[in-house]
């Protein structure tokens, strides 16, 4: 495989430039164009085409339901899907729906917003509030309800938003930028994760939602890349292809009477990525069995929390978001995953433009969608599993920064059909 200079700097600018660009907190004007967002701090990779080559299955893409190989699909993006009005002005940096039933949307940017919309229905998707920070917002996700949201940024801190008042109160600060959050609602435990190399849990109780009722420190080997949370586990992804998986209840134990505690926590299980290249993100499945990771190199690998030699069997790794140009073998970042709730099957995004649905288990792709105007930065179902939204912006692929992002930057919303992200059985030969 052939790797550009400008990839390799890019990518080394996405891991460091965070922490070495603030001195302190509070931070002079930047944007986008100024300082790269490391989500999407990724040139396309090639690598030339090997005609007629045998691959294994680490190399070869799953089945379509059709039987052939990875193609675009052509169409239009059709009427059941939509644009909301008012997006961001810069890069997304994260998007997620609220936890219960509700067709609330939280939508973070670069532009130093959070922004919740309501998506019903085409026509009747507004925009509900905008919210203000001190610095560019790196990652959203809602608390126990559709009126709560943490948020971590470039300021350092990890912030309680209340999404009724705009109250916004800081629940704990990093040394370093707070580039994932994730909130666990039968714990009650909100997860941050820093540059600086650590992760705050925060164990929040019902009567006081702004203070944690207790508060620890858990200091990492590695830069956390990516984050993601089930029922019972918390995966956390690191530079050096490490993946840590750390069992809920022992984090709760290990976070009971902390106040601010500097501590190690021994993970459950320790992984190495069945990927080469660098970590851009992880999803864990919800039926609470696995997970999925993608890489900056087009490849999704699928693995289970079940350490047996039976389910470890199991794991594979597929190539995905390439396509062929003049003979050579396009690359693009997988920059988002998201699972269906109610299939179990999960989405890929890249930074081809395309979104994908996939069946991890049968090793099979379910649908593929058309290609978006600009890369794919994030994705998330509702909890229904009735909608998908879908973050769009330049994510400088063509290893060129735009001047203006104005009309650049969008988020979808598409209506999916009742069996739309379901898995297809498998045909009889």
């Amino acid at each position: 495989m052939k790797i550009s200079f400008s990839t390799l700097m890019t990518c080394f600018l996405g891991l460091t430039i965070l922490q070495t660009t603030f001195a302190a907190p509070s931070a002079p004007e930047f944007s986008i164009s100024t300082l790269l967002p490391t989500h999407q701090a990724v040139n396309v990779l090639h690598a030339r085409a090997r005609p007629g080559s045998t691959s294994s299955s680490d190399d070869e893409p799953p089945r379509t339901g059709s039987g052939g190989g990875v193609m675009r699909s052509g169409g239009a993006h059709g009427r059941n899907q939509y644009e909301l009005s008012d997006p961001p002005t810069d890069a997304i940096s994260s998007l997620q729906f609220a936890p219960d039933n509700s067709t609330r949307l939280l939508v973070s940017s670069w532009d130093k917003h959070v922004y919740l919309y309501d998506v019903q229905e085409e026509g009747g998707a507004n925009l509900v509030k905008k919210f203000e920070f001190q610095a560019p917002v790196l990652d959203v996700c809602f608390g126990q309800d559709d009126s709560e949201a943490f948020v971590g940024g470039l300021d350092w801190d990890v912030r309680r938003l209340d999404l009724t008042t705009g109250e916004q109160t800081v629940v704990s600060q990093h040394d370093s930028a707070v580039n994932k959050v994730a909130y666990e609602p039968t714990h009650q435990l909100l997860i941050s994760a820093s540059w600086d190399k650590s992760l705050h849990l925060h164990v929040l109780s019902p009567q006081d939602r702004s203070m944690p009722a207790s508060l620890a420190i858990v200091t990492l080997d590695e830069k956390p890349y990516a984050i993601s949370v089930s029922p019972s586990k918390l995966l956390v992804a690191m530079s050096t292809r490490k993946n840590n998986l750390y069992q809920l209840e022992a984090l709760l134990t290990l976070a009971a009477g902390k106040n601010g505690d500097r501590t190690t926590a021994e993970p459950w299980q320790v992984r190495e990525s069945s990927m080469k290249f660098m970590t851009r993100a992880v999803a864990c499945n919800s039926d609470d069995t696995g997970y999925a990771s993608s890489s900056i190199e087009g490849r999704v690998a699928v693995d289970w929390f079940d350490p047996s030699p039976e389910s470890q069997s199991r794991k594979y790794a597929f190539k995905c978001h390439r396509a062929p140009i003049d003979g050579i073998d396009t690359v693009y970042p997988v920059n988002a995953l998201a699972f269906s709730p109610q299939h179990g099957t999960f989405a890929s995004g890249g930074g081809d433009g395309i979104v994908a649905i996939w069946d991890g288990v049968a090793k099979r792709r379910i649908k593929q969608y058309k290609e978006y105007s600009a890369s794919v930065a994030a994705l998330s179902f509702s909890k229904d599993g009735k909608y998908l939204a879908v973050g769009v912006c330049p994510g400088f692929e063509d290893g060129k920064e735009p001047a203006d992002m104005t009309g650049e930057v969008k988020v979808w919303v598409r209506e999916l059909g009742p069996d739309e992200a379901k898995a297809k059985p498998k045909s009889k030969k």
